[in-house]
């Protein structure tokens, strides 16, 4: 890849375009779009984990002043494609899942639907469930890729007998819970049919895939369905297609021509729009008496759903982050009868990064080595994995830099032997990695309108990651013109198709795609184009894809304070040191690290969905039980960058940043409370009682 983008506004604090209609108000969500004559849809939800509806009696809800229609299995409009049974909403009276639509009421009022919801009773056949992820299960069984796409297991010289020879060595298990992403703007969408043709205002992360697959279930053409989503309120993975949209449109069907509204509760939204998969996570580590790893295996076990398979990549980054002769990785699932776990924020990457991580600091003192210096020891010359060259990899750069800034020099290597005020108190680091995403088909089209500005059109998303204001900076270099001849127009599929903000491909993917409808443009028209003028592009091939590595890179480091007397656990300071190529807004880009790193804090230290095997669901299913970090969890909270020049990954040189600032958070925390009490603890989250000894 060649051909890098002059930078004018790349690069610049350019503060967010859509900021003031966000603090004013006037952005419209997906739930506030001004719709005429519009009703409201509440679900009923099944009280069982598995079995089947054998009865459904509407009696007394149909009666209710107010109320529209009342769907049930039997009544409901037939979908075209019910092969996928998370999607496959009212068609069939198979329960898979404790919380999984079973009827949903449409009325004039929201409270009037609520009310109606409740009087709905539907009595079952159950039948046994299944909910316990555990490591001596029976039926672990391999799937046959984890996600996307990559090997399940991996195996390269021979990790066991390497191990069996290593002059020091490791063996543990770590654990992560069950989370749930729990984005401000909950789940929402407004549905309406115009004779064939489906309009979703939606809160999505990728209006293509919905559209696409919602025209899949109806048996319409793509582009008789259109799915509109200027701003979305977070989403961390769980914003894609899941039932609640496909009840909304269905329930738009029954009364077509008037729009019908849907937006989940924060209770619903724990049973609904998936989560991140429990793991159980045993690494051992082999090294030589120099502290040079010969041996790493990372072997995984989590949960997928008995009605659809999602295996997420957990062990995948331990392939190549560092250098070892003797490698293996493998991926065990256990199908439960549980709702069907997604993408959440940094996934694999992040769950994986925490045990590997916590497994490099043990084995560092097993060494006898300073934790940065042993993973510096350890770092690879080319991708462990694949053998190819990293396009860059600055891990070593971001390790030392949050080193010097950290003041790791003053610390004490000896666990438990600071103590301030009945407090004792620790640092730890780890390392980070998430991979340079690309996706496919992603398109823009570029048009001169008037007074020498261009209307640049792409069907991305911005779900507060700053692409209103990146995607702008990035034409407008493309263009040669400042930012404010730019009107950018995203989250709409009547635009040039985009693909899904995930993975931290969106600019990488999208900016890809306006940059080259930007060379079109004036490779067509010149110096001197006139109102009128259009011209598309897409997302071109990168031949260095198949040459080098590509990845971004980071550093974590955390100061732990842990309550002597009650095991309370403080994180007066945070530090993350990224390399992760050019950076194209730096404001925006220090919200994205920052935030992500919060989440990691609130991963370490409170997110625990608790799953009663009783009833099958979550038992702390609202924010009084499942708890999120706020302001008073952290005390100072900083993100750095390494400046990094990488010709190979894009046009416009830059890496994924919305995920790496999550991973190694979590790990972070925990070495440094190891260091403050000399309690190791595997498992997530780091709770005051597990410090009580």
């Amino acid at each position: 890849m060649t051909g890098l983008l002059e930078p004018r506004a790349i690069g610049t604090s350019l503060e967010r375009l859509d900021g003031r209609a966000k603090v004013t108000g006037t952005a419209p969500y997906a739930f506030e779009h001004p719709v005429d004559n519009g009703v409201y849809l509440h679900p009923v939800q099944s009280s069982i984990a598995r079995g089947r509806i054998t009865a459904v009696d509407a009696t007394e809800a149909e009666a209710l002043d107010g109320v529209i229609a009342v769907l049930t299995p039997a009544n409901a409009p037939r979908l075209v494609s019910g092969d996928d049974r998370e999607l496959a909403v009212l068609q069939s009276d198979e329960v898979g899942f404790r919380g999984q639509f079973v009827a949903a009421v449409v009325a004039e009022s929201s409270e009037i639907a609520r009310q109606a919801a409740d009087m709905v009773g539907v009595t079952y056949d159950r039948q046994p469930h299944d909910t316990e992820l555990r490591a001596d299960r029976d039926d672990l069984y391999a799937p046959g890729v984890v996600n996307p796409d990559y090997p399940t297991d991996t195996s390269d010289g021979d990790p066991d007998g390497a191990f069996a020879s290593a002059a020091v060595t490791i063996d543990e298990t770590y654990t992560t819970p069950m989370e749930h992403n729990n984005p401000m703007e909950p789940h929402a969408t407004v549905a309406l049919w115009a004779g064939d043709a489906l309009t979703l205002y939606d809160s999505t992360q990728g209006p293509n895939l919905v559209r696409d697959g919602i025209a899949g279930l109806f048996g319409l053409p793509a582009d008789r369905v259109r799915v509109i989503a200027p701003h979305v309120g977070g989403g961390f993975g769980s914003k894609t297609l899941h039932a609640n949209v496909v009840l909304a449109a269905v329930a738009a069907r029954v009364v077509a021509g008037r729009p019908v509204k849907f937006a989940l509760t924060r209770q619903q939204m724990f049973s609904l729009v998936g989560y991140r998969t429990p793991t159980i996570q045993r690494i051992r580590l082999g090294a030589d008496s120099d502290g040079r790893l010969t041996a790493i295996t990372h072997d995984v076990i989590e949960q997928t759903s008995r009605i659809k398979e999602f295996a997420e990549q957990t062990a995948v980054p331990t392939r190549s982050m560092y250098a070892a002769p003797n490698r293996r990785t493998t991926h065990r699932l256990a199908a439960l009868d549980v709702p069907v776990p997604t993408w959440m924020r940094g996934p694999g990457e992040c769950p994986g990064m925490y045990a590997l991580e916590s497994a490099m600091d043990e084995m560092a003192l097993a060494c006898g080595l300073d934790p940065v210096e042993f993973r510096i020891r350890n770092e690879p010359d080319v991708d462990p994995e694949s053998g190819l060259p990293f396009s860059s990899r600055n891990l070593v750069a971001c390790l030392r830099e949050g080193a010097r800034r950290f003041g790791w020099e003053r610390r004490d290597p000896i666990p438990a032997a600071r103590r301030e005020d009945g407090w004792l108190v620790g640092t730890g680091v780890a390392a980070s990695t998430f991979p340079v995403i690309r996706i496919p088909g992603s398109a823009a089209t570029i048009r001169r309108v008037h007074d020498g500005r261009y209307r640049v059109e792409i069907a991305a998303v911005d779900i507060g990651t700053g692409t209103w204001t990146a995607l702008t900076q990035i034409a407008a270099d493309a263009l040669d013109v400042p930012v404010d001849a730019v009107d950018l127009q995203i989250g709409d599929t009547a635009l040039p198709p985009a693909s899904v903000a995930g993975g931290s491909s969106g600019i990488t993917s999208w900016g890809s795609a306006v940059v080259d409808a930007a060379r079109e443009f004036r490779e067509k028209y010149g110096p001197d184009p006139e109102d009128g003028d259009e011209a598309g592009g897409a997302m071109p091939d990168n031949p260095d894809t198949e040459r080098f590595a590509m990845h971004a890179y980071g550093a974590q480091f955390a100061e732990v304070r842990v309550h002597a007397d009650t095991g309370e656990i403080r994180v007066p300071r945070l530090l993350g040191v990224f390399a992760a190529g050019r950076i194209i807004n730096p404001r925006t880009a220090r919200s994205q690290f920052v935030g992500a790193m919060t989440m990691g804090l609130s991963m370490a230290l409170h997110e625990d969905s608790v799953m009663d095997p009783r009833f099958g669901q979550v038992a702390n299913h609202d924010f009084a039980g499942y708890h999120i970090a706020t302001n008073a969890d952290i005390g100072s909270i900083d993100a750095i960058w390494i400046e990094e020049d990488d010709p190979h990954v894009n046009a416009m040189g830059s890496k994924g940043i919305g995920e790496i600032g999550i991973v190694g958070t979590a790990a972070a925390i925990a070495n440094a409370a190891h260091h403050a009490t000399g309690i190791r603890i595997r498992d997530l989250p780091l709770t005051a009682d597990k410090y009580i000894r």
